[in-house]
């Protein structure tokens, strides 16, 4: 019965001064919001990096152009353009042992015409060894073959998205289209895939590697390489003599001076998983911030209603109330206020998060609306908490309040 007259009396106050208590929240419900919505995104983001990742293969070992250490990724990775990546390095590679298919890649993005109709589209040099790579395959045609490669033949195989694009339903096969002006002959069009490492793969066209690098982009370096490893349980070694091959190619002896990296997809996983669990943490701290100044702007409402109802402590004090009875009422207060703050909040936060989930799956990546117990759980015991201890200091002043004085106060 205590209780009851307790909370009877914390949502009589509440109420009695409702823009007050809702500007008082307001604080704690974008606080928890912001938790709650980046916890979900930070979660839907990481699993999206590592499913695009994973749909790779966990066989596969890249090789990228620029120094990196053990726990990074190279710096061809953050768009730095480095030309030590040869096509002879995949060559080389080939030779290996374990390794059952290599492909090498050279990116770039052209003008792709049919007749009347143009688009800007990504194309991708590569080799023969591409389908078997990737662990795709065409469904109209055929792909490009290794004396196409050699012979630096102006062939092009379709995405499935360009295919519609420019032909609708007709049938492509053998008609010619133009990328940067120069003529192509259309030999196959590729199954549909998606998006794959964050590219829509229906949306490129593929080219002979060296086609690409001679008369597209007049280069003769490599993007990267992949190489496709007969058993997951061969992967460390083959790294090791992938290593020793490139080093052989570059004529390097130091591995220190190594000026490309070699990571096979389970490290590349586990890179991506420790940098977007720390990136996700760190943007939760920058979020928790909003509850802080939440907390102390509850504190100071309270420190208001602490002087504006000193004459009412000081009757239930002068009528038997207890220091302990006034000290609860005020952190009761303080706690409900926060409590749904926070349900508001985490209902919002939830809103937010279900709102860029669909904005991303409209863009056609397949994210996954993440809202773990965890962060519901968290979210709400660090609103509650910081209601009390902010509530704890008014709450002490109120309860030392003389009765006497608490009167007379006008």
């Amino acid at each position: 019965m205590y209780l009851f007259n307790v909370l009877k009396l914390t949502f009589d106050n509440l109420l009695l001064q409702k823009s007050r208590s809702f500007l008082t929240m307001l604080g704690i419900v974008i606080g928890v919001a912001a938790v709650i919505s980046i916890m979900a995104v930070g979660a839907g983001a990481q699993d999206l990096l590592l499913s695009q990742v994973s749909a790779m293969g966990s066989n596969l070992i890249g090789v990228l152009p620029g120094a990196a250490d053990e726990a990074g990724p190279p710096a061809s990775a953050f768009g730095i353009e480095i030309t030590t990546l040869k096509h002879e390095d995949a060559l080389a590679i080939e030779e290996l042992p374990y390794i059952v298919a290599v492909c090498s890649y050279i990116k770039g993005q052209g003008t792709i015409s049919y007749f009347n109709k143009s688009k800007s589209f990504d194309y991708t040099g590569v080799t023969s060894g591409y389908t078997s790579v990737e662990d795709t395959s065409v469904e109209i045609g055929r792909f490009i073959k290794s004396e196409e490669v050699n012979g630096m033949d102006r062939v092009v195989v379709l995405g499935s998205k360009v295919k519609e694009e420019l032909f609708g339903q007709d049938d492509p096969i053998n008609k010619r289209i133009k990328i940067n002006q120069v003529s192509f002959k259309v030999i196959g069009v590729m199954k549909e895939r998606g998006v794959v490492t964050f590219q829509n793969q229906d949306e490129q066209v593929f080219v002979p590697l060296i086609t690409a690098q001679k008369l597209l982009l007049g280069v003769d370096h490599l993007t990267f390489i992949r190489a496709k490893v007969d058993k997951p349980e061969n992967i460390d070694l083959t790294i090791s003599q992938v290593k020793s091959t490139v080093r052989y190619q570059h004529h390097i002896k130091d591995p220190a001076k190594d000026d490309f990296g070699v990571k096979s997809t389970a490290q590349a996983l586990d890179i991506l998983g420790s940098i977007t669990q720390a990136l996700k943490m760190f943007l939760v701290a920058v979020a928790a911030i909003s509850l802080l100044v939440g907390g102390i702007g509850i504190m100071n409402i309270m420190f208001v209603a602490v002087n504006e109802r000193t004459r009412e402590i000081g009757l239930r004090k002068a009528i038997g109330a207890r220091r302990k009875d006034i000290l609860i009422q005020f952190l009761i207060e303080s706690g409900i206020m926060t409590l749904i703050g926070g349900i508001i909040g985490i209902i919002l936060g939830i809103l937010i998060a279900l709102v860029i989930s669909i904005g991303v799956k409209y863009f056609g990546y397949d994210w996954r609306f993440i809202v773990t117990p965890f962060s519901v759980v968290i979210s709400t015991t660090v609103a509650v908490s910081v209601g009390l201890i902010f509530g704890l200091w008014p709450a002490n002043r109120a309860s030392k309040l003389n009765p006497i004085e608490a009167l007379r106060y006008e």
